[in-house]
């Protein structure tokens, strides 16, 4: 163990680095609190989305990465702020009008237009659990309702007000004249409405641990600032927060970092050390353009698990988080796919390798074997060419390519098949595009089929473009029988007609054979689908009958 942890210690995976950033901040002595802490933030004004599960899932790889190196036991809070203020009504929820008979309360108090919990934040808090359980994440829970009302936060708050100038001072030259003029770090819960007032703070008692504020209706108001009878504002809520537990390490994306900057500020002016932090770079769409809810121009984490497993959406998620991607429909075929790759790639790796392999962070030592025998995009084009319905049509093709394979004992290409079925159903069918044959093209598909037809004619083709390349091969035992054989012959065509960059000879059979403008080792399909049905699918482009 004490060779793996030296090994982690030097490791350069993204996790490790981070890892070794919150290590060092107790290379004197360990925490008080006896734990490290790391915290992940969501707001409950909506439903879990794609960025909530990344902010999770990346934390928990850090976490992990931690625990290698170090004995100091580990806590993670996922904290919802669930007493923020309900400014806006989501428009993908029921209930619009009553809905917006709620705004300004805090968001636990804000009815439930799904009519299962006490409040629209208490139903949202439920997804989020459920959402997190589903993957195995570890976590504790954490409310802001209850960390506020319960008294949990009132030591830092008394404080916050004792430095109420020092937050004053950090926060009013980043506001704009209009919003400084009126600013209070403190958000007083009216007694009259229950709303959560963004209000002038008139008046100040440390002593007695209050401040006064005047109502909408201009009466002056005096409320304690414990026990829930205010509100943190955002970024000195973030502080506060970090102050009062101790938090080790959060990370949060690009957009945060002028929020990360001023609590960090407050945080120290609170008297504490603020967490290590991680800027993770945002997701794009495929235009390149920053994914909004509100535009709905993104991917969301439903629509990712509708086509692929959850762990090639955590294998996304780890692959550099300080880079943006682009995260829209035609990247989960090849998260899919590199995921397998890599667990195929883990058993023979050394410790330095394997610490350094994405499935690692994605399961600890427990890494599964993958038994996709079949890649992903294979099965997609396999989908397109047999137009499939449904998996079972597709596993037809699977067990004459691989008898030994079945449902049963390959479930991970059980479930691809079924997911692959509906990836192409839904994306692919409707966007493809097939085009007929340019001369060249038709002619070598001519002969493609006549090599597929009979094994002499493909090893003369063979040795016609041996010969021109100036190879020599022995071909006593081709037969037509393995991937490798097919794609030798459908290589030897491409030469043999003239193709000098083979590249378009491949993205030719593509576009003719399957309507896309890419697809899979061509020989390795042929094995797959069968050479008569090849035969029959290139025939039948010939003829004009595909598109």
């Amino acid at each position: 163990m004490s060779d793996l942890r030296d090994t982690a210690l030097s490791s350069k995976a993204w996790p490790f680095e981070e890892a070794r950033r919150v290590l060092k901040r107790y290379a004197k002595e360990p925490p008080k609190k006896g734990y490290v802490l790391f915290q992940t933030g969501y707001g409950p004004s909506g439903l879990p989305h794609i960025g909530t599960f990344g902010e999770v899932a990346r934390t928990t790889m850090v976490r992990r990465a931690f625990e290698m190196i170090s004995d100091i036991p580990t806590k993670l809070i996922c904290f919802s702020d669930d007493m923020d203020g309900f400014r806006k009504v989501p428009t993908n929820v029921p209930m619009q009008e009553e809905l917006a008979q709620d705004l300004n309360l805090p968001l636990t108090k804000v009815r439930d237009p799904f009519g299962t919990h006490a409040g629209f934040a208490q139903h949202n808090n439920a997804r989020l659990c459920e959402f997190l359980d589903s993957f195995g994440f570890e976590y504790e829970f954490a409310s802001s309702t209850e960390y506020y009302t319960s008294g949990r936060f009132d030591e830092m708050l008394l404080r916050a007000l004792a430095r109420f100038d020092k937050i004053q001072e950090i926060m009013l030259p980043t506001l704009g004249e209009e919003r400084r003029a009126t600013y209070s770090p403190f958000l007083p819960i009216s007694p009259k409405t229950g709303h959560v007032l963004q209000v002038p703070t008139l008046e100040r008692n440390v002593e007695k641990g209050t401040i006064v504020y005047e109502e909408p209706d201009g009466e002056r108001v005096e409320i304690p600032v414990t026990g829930g009878h205010v509100k943190m504002q955002w970024k000195p809520d973030w502080a506060l927060r970090w102050a009062a537990l101790g938090v080790d390490y959060e990370m949060s994306g690009k957009d945060l970092i002028d929020s990360v900057t001023q609590a960090s500020k407050i945080c120290r002016a609170l008297g504490e050390r603020p967490p290590e932090a991680l800027t993770y770079e945002l997701f794009n769409d495929e235009q390149g353009q920053k994914i909004s809810k509100s535009k709905g121009n993104g991917l969301s984490m439903e629509e990712w698990l509708t086509y692929a497993a959850p762990e090639s959406l955590q294998y996304f998620m780890f692959l550099k988080p300080k880079t943006a991607k682009r995260l829209y429909f035609d990247v989960i075929p090849k998260a899919v796919d590199e995921y397998h790759q890599q667990l195929r790639a883990y058993a023979d790796q050394d410790a330095k390798a394997k610490l350094a392999n994405p499935v690692f962070h994605l399961h600890g030592h427990n890494v599964p074997a993958s038994d996709m025998v079949v890649p992903f995009s294979m099965l997609l084009n396999l989908a397109s060419v047999s137009a499939a319905e449904d998996k079972e049509s597709l596993w037809g093709y699977i067990r004459r390519y691989a008898p030994e394979a079945s449902a049963e004992n390959n479930p991970q290409l059980d479930d691809a098949a079924g997911f692959a079925v509906r990836y192409y159903n839904d994306f692919v069918k409707p966007s493809k595009t097939y085009r007929a044959p340019n001369e060249q093209e038709r002619a070598a598909l001519v002969d493609l089929v006549a090599g597929l037809q009979d094994v002499g004619v493909a090893k003369a083709m063979i040795e016609k473009k041996n010969a021109a390349m100036g190879n020599e091969a022995d071909l006593t035992a081709y037969g037509l029988e393995t991937a490798e054989d097919l794609q030798s012959l459908v290589f030897a065509v491409g030469k043999n007609h003239g193709f000098a960059n083979l590249r378009d000879w491949f993205g030719a059979i593509y576009e003719i054979l399957m309507g896309a403008s890419q697809g899979p080792r061509f020989g390795s399909f042929i094995a797959l689908y069968g050479v008569d049905e090849t035969i029959d699918l290139i025939n039948r482009a010939l003829a004009g009958e595909l598109g």
